[in-house]
């Protein structure tokens, strides 16, 4: 059928669908590196699992886009360009570069074309609420074995894994202020593995950026190329100072405490969730402090290798899910809805992949509970939506608190955007907002047909 008819109708498009526990308590550190696939263990006593994923599935298939979204092309729309790293390759979505190996393993393996030109493999997790409870602590943690290759054929080589502030997403120009935290980073196949903390601001700072507040070590055993090795952050927030702890096989290499900086800028960097990412970079800065490349030596089609990623949370409570415990000032995934009616999910091509929620009609609603707007009101709704709908057909997109009998806070208009997956990103003012509110996004129209995808939404002040 056409997607630019005005025909009414329901559009039916297909629906789409970290690692050792704490290895003091089981004591399985060193067994870890020997197997090339070993399943996340079960959380021990006073731990909860909060997320896991194994990478079970067939050979050469994607990720489980409920669990993970691509991050694709040089950088974020509207974000720094070559993801604000100087890295050179087009990140995708495609198999060739982010697969799974049917063994229970992912592999991101960074492709050269005949034209010189590099590919490579981002992806991050759809939920950005990683943080501990309050009194609690947060253990984030992948079992990997680093690109196998070493010397010259290693140059330009920067596998890593780690997370960004979820405030991050939507506005891309809040680094470092938002805090980034390193779990593991490595360059140029040196048999060494870098964790840091970014914050504050740039250049330097607080925080010495660019270069962040890092340690590093050696892997110990087999060499990080050569082996799988487990790497965890352990955030406490049982502790005073509050500590940021990172490990290799259990070995706790470097620390930072929130009193090494002042309290805005690490209220400012801890304050919030966060996202995890696994990716493949070849080039940038880090790479150029070691040397540079990648050059003619370089040598493509080495895959960083993840056994699983696990998220443990202990403490005063657990880590939320994504229901319930949303910042207003992120992106929440139209997808996360709580309940919904008349919409439904498909993946979306937009830039970061995951999925949207489309099909929507006049009367259709979705609900998202708890959403925290925190003390400084909220005046403005922002939305990512795109529209095929035929001509004569729009309609509006409402926000509402706590009941869809409440009258709108705010609204915007949207008609033929050009296609159902060509994105854009609309702005409307809204009735001043504070506290914690469940969010409806419902849907009026004056004709019966779909008019409206939404992938994402946000407030601002």
């Amino acid at each position: 059928m056409s997607e630019t008819s005005g025909t009414p109708h329901r559009r039916r498009r297909p629906l789409r669908r970290a690692l050792i526990a704490l290895c003091s308590a089981l004591g399985l550190a060193a067994a870890a590196v020997a197997s090339a696939d070993a399943a996340a263990p079960p959380p021990p006593s006073g731990w909860t699992q909060v997320f896991v994923d194994d990478f079970n599935g067939a050979a050469g298939t994607g990720v489980n886009t409920t669990n993970w979204q691509y991050a694709t092309g040089h950088g974020y729309p509207g974000g720094p360009a070559n993801w604000g790293t100087g890295e050179i390759e087009n990140m995708t979505s495609s198999t060739n570069n982010v697969a799974l190996d049917g063994n229970g393993n992912l592999r991101i393996t960074p492709r050269r074309d005949a034209s010189g030109n590099w590919t490579s493999g981002r992806i991050e997790t759809n939920r950005g609420d990683f943080q501990p409870p309050a009194g609690g602590k947060l253990r984030v943690q992948s079992r990997i074995q680093m690109p196998n290759v070493t010397g010259t054929a290693a140059r330009g080589y920067w596998p890593a894994f780690w997370m960004l502030g979820t405030p991050y997403r939507g506005n891309w120009w809040n680094w470092p202020s938002v805090g980034e935290l390193d779990i593991m980073e490595n360059v140029q196949g040196l048999n060494t593995v870098w964790s840091t903390m970014h914050c504050g601001t740039s250049p330097g700072g607080p925080c010495n950026e660019t270069t962040g507040i890092g340690g590093s070590r050696a892997c110990p055993g087999t060499t990080c190329q050569a082996g799988f090795h487990t790497y965890a952050l352990e955030w406490d927030r049982s502790t005073s100072p509050e500590q940021i702890r990172f490990y290799v096989d259990d070995i706790n290499y470097h620390t930072v405490r929130a009193n090494q900086v002042d309290a805005t800028t690490w209220a400012n960097a801890t304050n919030h969730g966060f996202f995890i990412i696994l990716n493949v970079a070849m080039g940038g800065g880090f790479v150029d402090a070691f040397g540079g490349g990648p050059d003619a030596a370089t040598v493509p089609g080495h895959s960083m290798v993840v056994d699983y990623v696990q998220v443990l949370s202990s403490g005063s409570g657990t880590t939320p899910p994504p229901t319930g415990n949303r910042d207003a000032y992120s992106a929440i995934q139209a997808e996360s809805h709580d309940s919904q009616s008349g919409t439904m999910t498909e993946a979306t091509s937009d830039t970061g992949g995951g999925q949207n929620i489309g099909a929507i009609a006049n009367g259709d609603w979705a609900l998202y509970r708890g959403v925290n707007f925190g003390s400084s009101a909220a005046t403005q709704f922002i939305g990512r939506v795109a529209s095929g709908a035929g001509s004569g057909v729009s309609g509006l997109v409402e926000v509402r608190l706590d009941s869809r009998s409440n009258a709108p806070i705010g609204s915007f208009a949207v008609g033929n955007t050009g296609g159902w997956q060509s994105w854009r990103t609309i702005p409307a003012n809204i009735s001043s907002v504070t506290g914690t509110h469940d969010v409806y996004l419902t849907f009026t129209s004056g004709q019966p047909a779909d008019f409206v995808n939404v992938n994402w939404f946000n407030f601002g002040h």
